[in-house]
């Protein structure tokens, strides 16, 4: 799988959680392990980095304290993971790469 940086941000470590873009029409979101396989934590951040009229196409459930788990595909491919730079308390989740319209308008006031 060919992976594009989008960015990361959240801990000091040089992983950090990061978004990827793939060539799966995909996204492979980096966050902190939680108890659930498969759900990851990210901050809220994280987020704004997907592609311009994209969403992360995963519920985001938010913890109340900056951060968003998420539940995906867990990444076990080692091919992809060694791309990866993964802290001891990360791991990779894929979810799909949604694509959005505004279909709003101009307001008047």
């Amino acid at each position: 799988m060919r992976l594009r940086f989008l960015g990361k941000g959240g801990s000091d470590a040089n992983g950090c959680p990061s978004l990827y873009a793939t060539d799966h029409d995909s996204y492979l979101v980096q966050g902190w392990v939680t108890a659930t396989t498969g759900t990851v934590e990210i901050p809220h951040l994280l987020t704004g980095f997907a592609e311009p009229d994209t969403f992360i196409g995963a519920t985001l459930t938010d913890t109340g304290r900056g951060t968003f788990r998420l539940t995906g595909n867990p990444v076990a491919d080692t091919a992809t993971v060694e791309q990866l730079d993964l802290a001891p308390d990360e791991t990779v989740i894929e979810v799909p790469r949604m694509e959005r319209a505004y279909y709003g308008g101009v307001s008047d006031r």
